[in-house]
């Protein structure tokens, strides 16, 4: 029964935050907010990551096939699967997850204790849909944009370690990179990208919402949303894997 009511609370949650904005003048403008403060800002962080991301899995790679009877076009290959299959869409959504989850739990969570949202509960205003939806929105719009970025950049980072430290020639890894290239590995990486930005918001926009007492518990919220969006990453990473990769 204790893990019920909370599921119970949380489905009900998102039944009033998927609801109809009431005026979509002021949903499109907070969510062009929300676009800027989920995605613009987190670029640079993903930049970072997945441009040192790549430059290890490169090195890793190359350090575990040092065989002679192997091509080395077969590092710029596993580079490019590790980084497209795994490491950009579930690495980086970690990420998001203490990133732009704690934030956005933080900022719901003060609005309760302030009593900002019972105010907008006051003047008529579904609170849920006006606080959460847009950056529900706007997470599922930016984060396959981010993690294609960061797909890239990891790319480019196992490119740049991997030719000015001679394991191979620049033609070698950019072989590797396009040897036996499907779309449908980019799909579902957006696919489980899709899936963990909804965790990230309605996880973050759930515990902020629900939180009860002052600044220790608005904390402590912040801390269980990164608890639990990383578990339920990391699950719905796997059961997504087992739907479209078996």
């Amino acid at each position: 029964m204790n893990l019920l009511k909370p599921i119970g609370v949380y489905l009900l949650l998102m039944r009033q935050v998927l609801s109809r904005p009431d005026r979509w003048r002021i949903f499109f403008k907070r969510l062009s907010t929300e676009l800027y403060a989920i995605g613009v800002d987190s670029f640079g962080i993903v930049a970072i990551i997945s441009l040192f991301t790549g430059a290890v899995v490169a090195i890793q790679v190359a350090y575990n096939i040092d065989n002679p009877l192997l091509p080395k076009t077969l590092i710029g290959f596993s580079t490019r699967q590790m980084i497209v299959l795994e490491f950009a869409p579930t690495m980086i959504s970690l990420i998001l997850a203490g990133k732009v989850g704690s934030s956005i739990a933080s900022e719901i969570g003060t609005m309760r204790i302030t009593e900002q949202i019972d105010a907008l509960d006051i003047m008529g205003i579904n609170s849920a849909n006006f606080l959460i939806f847009p950056k529900l929105v706007a997470a599922v719009l930016i984060n396959p944009v981010l993690i294609i970025f960061g797909m890239y950049i990891g790319i480019v980072g196992g490119y740049f370690v991997s030719t000015f430290t001679n394991l191979l020639t620049p033609s070698e890894f950019i072989g590797g990179v396009q040897l036996d290239f499907e779309s449908f590995t980019v799909f579902y990486a957006l696919i489980k990208t899709v899936v963990f930005a909804i965790i990230i918001i309605t996880i973050a926009g759930f515990q902020g919402y629900i939180v009860k007492g002052g600044s220790i518990q608005v904390g402590k919220a912040s801390t269980k949303t990164v608890v639990y969006s990383s578990v339920l990453i990391i699950l719905f990473n796997l059961l997504l894997t087992q739907i479209f990769l078996t």
